[in-house]
């Protein structure tokens, strides 16, 4: 099977390194210094060698913003045959471009990235296989998923956004507003440090990205809720009332699975 990567950035990387060995592998990327160091695969300086390699399969691993526009540039020259695929973290957009491209698809979203993630061993990281994709490229993505001990849940365009809303814009938003807060002051301690370095974790990645999370049309209903229960927070605190804010302390444990004390 010959499989084309377009985008060499870090998942784009990761791809080819990770399919090189059990595939015919090709990457190309509009910034050829991106090239340089790629092993057992072709490295295409332009699309035009890309299109005479004739992919089974093309992954598109450009930035979000530039996915559809990459697809619509090189889709009409593939093989009607060749089925092309997306990593993209929100599918807002692309359900409706795949229905009116006429090829063979298959949307995936890794739920890891190299801020956080060890992509030499990712035995406990998930990845999405949207449901609506063509079966043959479904069984690609989840023979290589399962490859490399990655857990994979299925779900269509619609429940992708949705649990990324919850997934993502809760931990996306708590976080900004825990660097919104950060002043030029050391502060000792092991959970400010940990959250210090999520943050900064958070803040390298591309703007764009970060603004697609949080723009997801199923965002704002899970940032308002951060926002009404840091009202609870607040006035429990303003009240200075011991019980209440035990009583709260166990519906937080409860919410994320967690016994009582004691």
């Amino acid at each position: 099977m010959r499989v084309a990567v377009v985008g060499a950035g870090n998942m784009g990387s990761w791809l080819v390194e990770s399919l090189c060995l059990d595939y015919e592998v090709g990457v190309y990327d509009a910034n050829r210094n991106k090239l340089k160091y790629f092993f057992n695969s072709r490295k295409f300086l332009y699309l035009e060698e890309l299109l005479e390699f004739q992919p089974d399969m093309l992954i598109n691993a450009v930035s979000l913003e530039n996915t559809v526009n990459v697809f619509k540039e090189i889709v009409p020259s593939l093989n009607k045959k060749c089925i092309i695929a997306d990593i993209t973290s929100v599918k807002n957009g692309l359900e409706k471009y795949y229905e009116s491209c006429g090829m063979r698809f298959v949307s995936t979203h890794p739920m890891f990235g190299p801020t956080f993630a060890n992509i030499r061993h990712l035995a406990e990281e998930n990845a999405i296989i949207i449901k609506e994709g063509d079966e043959e490229g479904k069984e690609f993505f989840r023979n290589f998923y399962k490859s490399l001990n990655i857990k994979i849940f299925d779900y269509s365009f619609k429940e992708h956004d949705e649990t990324i809303a919850y997934s993502l814009s809760i931990p996306f938003s708590s976080t900004l507003v825990f660097a919104s807060c950060m002043k030029e002051q050391e502060a000792p301690g092991t959970t400010f440090r940990k959250h210090y370095e999520i943050a900064k974790g958070l803040l390298t990645e591309d703007d764009y990205l970060l603004s697609e999370i949080l723009l997801n049309p199923y965002s704002l209903s899970q940032v308002e809720m951060i926002k009404e229960s840091l009202g609870d927070l607040i006035n429990l605190i303003r009240s200075s009332d011991k019980p209440a804010l035990k009583e709260y302390f166990n519906q937080l444990r409860s919410n994320i699975g967690m016994k009582k004390p004691g």
